[in-house]
């Protein structure tokens, strides 16, 4: 059948109608059905909380109005006006110790400042002077001076009771971002590294909360929000997280900060022998025994007041002194052993040792 020519002409006409009209009112149309077809949707009722979230909640409100965030600064003397200009040093972070103002944080926070603002939660920012410091342990005190009201000191826990696996919150100022939290769980216990004073820290807490530039001195907190550690480290080949974090135990950080209030400086206690490992070992080897063998005793020492006897030479050769073989029942067999007891003890503390006598375990007691 064939189509008539005004036929065709009349359908092409309709259909280029069409299309102008679909380029002129199409957008129109569209917007319209969109308008009706894009209604927010119902809400979906939540519920509430879980358990653990309202936990994580309260323990970051009531431990936020503690933590501070701490900006040091550097003074500079202009090599030709000589004017003495500020220039940033770094940030930090820190917490409240107690109603005097006492503001705990990392030593290498504060180290190579000469000046150190310390902001709170309200933003209320106040400038800080140095109480003292114990770069071993990587542990400064600031002061501010404002009213006890003003101030929240944290809860204090422990640290000596810790399992891993429990779980913590690290609250601080990564990157200059204050009053950031950040949830995990103690990775390890007793962990060793070395401290930018040189020295090895120990007992260390690991963790796999996240700890960035700007935490460090911050609270790692337990689920209860006391106080368990301060967050000191990262060990991370690009400098930022990499799940490993360390905090200063807050036992040790409990011993060291009130020596450093009232002294400005920690003072370990000491027993006042002379020691060596190496003799130790050659000399102890005969006599099947482990422990630190007493070289000499200091004059006036704890060790002398306590009758500790040290080893000396007669005409026969050596005769041999006390040996040192544990410090309230916890073993030394080496002299690291035997200060890392101590160590946990203050000066003026008594102290149980045990010794070897000539063949015989005795014990004494010592001040430190």
């Amino acid at each position: 059948m064939s189509v008539h020519p005004l036929s065709l002409r009349h359908w092409i006409v309709w259909a280029l109608l069409f299309l102008l009209a679909g380029m002129l009112f199409g957008p129109a149309v569209e917007r319209v059905f969109i308008a009706f077809s894009t209604e927010p949707r119902a809400v979906t009722a939540r519920g509430n909380l879980a358990e653990d979230e309202r936990n994580t909640i309260d323990i970051f409100k009531t431990a936020k109005p503690s933590v501070v965030y701490i900006t040091t600064l550097k003074h500079v003397r202009d090599f030709w006006t000589r004017n003495i200009l500020k220039t940033p040093q770094g940030t930090g972070s820190g917490f409240v110790w107690d109603n005097q103002g006492h503001i705990v944080t990392n030593w290498h926070v504060v180290k190579k400042a000469t000046e150190a603002i310390v902001r709170l939660s309200d933003q209320t920012s106040y400038n800080a002077v140095l109480v003292g410091a114990s770069p071993e342990h990587d542990l400064a005190v600031l002061r501010i001076k404002t009213s006890a009201s003003h101030v929240q000191p944290l809860p204090i826990g422990e640290s000596h009771n810790l399992q891993v696996g429990q779980k913590v919150y690290a609250i601080g100022n990564p990157f200059g971002l204050d009053h950031t939290l950040t949830t995990g769980v103690i990775s390890a216990l007793e962990r060793s590294i070395d401290s930018e004073a040189g020295a090895v820290m120990e007992d260390l807490i690991q963790t796999d909360a996240a700890i960035n530039p700007g935490n460090s001195g911050g609270p790692l907190l337990d689920s209860a929000g006391r106080l368990i550690g301060i967050n000191t480290a990262i060990y991370s080949p690009s400098g930022a997280y990499a799940g490993i974090g360390f905090a200063v135990p807050v036992d040790e950080v409990n011993r060291v900060v009130p020596q450093l209030i009232a002294q400005g400086r920690y003072q370990r206690p000491s027993l006042g022998i002379q020691a060596s490992d190496r003799s130790s070992a050659q000399i102890l080897s005969r006599f099947e025994i482990t422990g630190v063998l007493v070289l000499g005793v200091a004059s006036g020492s704890a060790a002398q007041r306590a009758g500790i006897q040290a080893s000396r030479l007669d005409e026969r050769g050596i005769v041999l002194g006390d040996v040192i073989v544990a410090i309230a029942d916890q073993p030394t067999e080496n002299i690291d052993q035997l200060q890392k007891a101590l160590a946990k003890y203050r000066v003026g503390d008594t102290v149980k040792i045990t010794l070897w006598r000539q063949g015989e375990n005795q014990q004494l007691e010592v001040v430190l």
